[in-house]
């Protein structure tokens, strides 16, 4: 499992994390109870090996919405016994899965968001546009609609919207068009076709740039059908929310649609809220977060020539520096 998954950046979250995770007076230490770290996207589990590797003090609550992923997890973490707890939830589930747990804060947040590498690996999973395979594109595929669903069913001016909105296809009313066209003859199933459509459709000077041309909307259909923006505009401040004072939060983000949400939460949290022209800031107005990037940080050269996935990652980090004031 650890060769199909390459976790993105880890020593750098890693780094990140460390001062909230790190506890005085080592992991033997029993004068106050381990920090608890939140891997809100488990995945394949690298991320979440990592840290209980480094912070022997610490606790583990992973969350992964595709039960693939949580069997094969659950088997790689099993070495540390009752210090990880894996749950089966959707990470904007997060203040309902502490809740159940009883735990009232966190000391350590990690999202690695996109999609995970054995979703991309495994063809039947439709994720990727460079093989053939059923269009699903489901992160869990126990609920919900799949991508051909999507693509049969939905009126021409969603599609467009969809295309625009989470792929910013600038040809999404052509590429529109055509998948009308055809679903029409027969309805979609394989991610082949598609592609193929997708590449008939476009003029030569937007084959040109940019990659696969596939690729904007296989990304926005993806989005459409887990739902990962409007779950990440919830995911955010609730995990900002969950931290204690002190915790941190890391987030690695895949496309621009991500980082721009991320860094309008993470920017706001640390701003003050101020009326202009106070001579004393009040302590409710004082910011909540401090942020630990300058700006979003991205791969080394050496680790995207490594692992070609990491290419497009953005890193941003935040302290909890303050509770919120009623």
């Amino acid at each position: 499992m650890s060769q199909r998954h390459v976790p993105v950046m880890l020593q750098r979250c890693l780094d990140l994390l460390a001062p909230a995770l790190e506890r005085p007076g080592g992991a033997d230490s029993t004068e106050v109870p381990g920090p608890v770290v939140v891997d809100c996207t488990l995945g394949l589990g690298g991320h979440s090996e990592a840290l209980l590797t480094r912070f022997p003090a610490a606790r583990l609550v992973a969350l992964d919405r595709d039960t693939e992923a949580l069997r094969l997890s659950r088997e790689r973490l099993a070495p540390f016994g009752d210090r990880a707890t894996l749950v089966h939830a959707v990470y904007d589930e997060l203040p309902d899965v502490l809740d159940r747990l009883g735990i009232p804060a966190v000391q350590g947040v990690l999202f690695d968001l996109g999609v995970s590498s054995m979703q991309l690996d495994e063809a039947d999973r439709g994720f990727a546009y460079a093989q053939d395979a059923p269009l699903d594109m489901r992160m869990d595929q126990t609920t919900g609609l799949g991508a051909a669903e999507v693509l049969n069913t939905y009126p021409p001016g969603e599609l467009v919207r969809i295309l625009r909105a989470y792929g910013e296809e600038k040809q999404a009313k052509r590429i529109v068009a055509a998948i009308v066209r055809e679903r029409e003859k027969e309805p979609f199933t394989n991610s082949a076709r598609l592609v193929e459509l997708i590449r008939d459709a476009l003029p030569q000077a937007a084959k040109r740039t940019g990659g696969n041309p596939a690729k904007r909307t296989f990304q926005a259909l993806r989005i459409e059908v887990n739902g990962e923006l409007t779950v990440l505009e919830r995911a955010i401040p609730a995990a900002v929310k969950a931290l204690a004072v002190g915790g941190r939060i890391a987030v690695l983000s895949y496309h621009s649609l991500e980082d721009r949400l991320v860094k309008q939460v993470l920017a706001e949290g640390a701003a003050s809220t101020a009326p202009p022209g106070l001579p004393v800031v009040p302590e409710r107005y004082q910011p909540r977060l401090k942020l630990l990037t300058r700006g979003a940080e991205l791969p080394s050269e050496e680790e995207v020539a490594e692992n070609r996935r990491a290419a497009p990652a953005r890193l941003r980090g935040a302290e909890r520096i303050r509770e919120d004031v009623r």
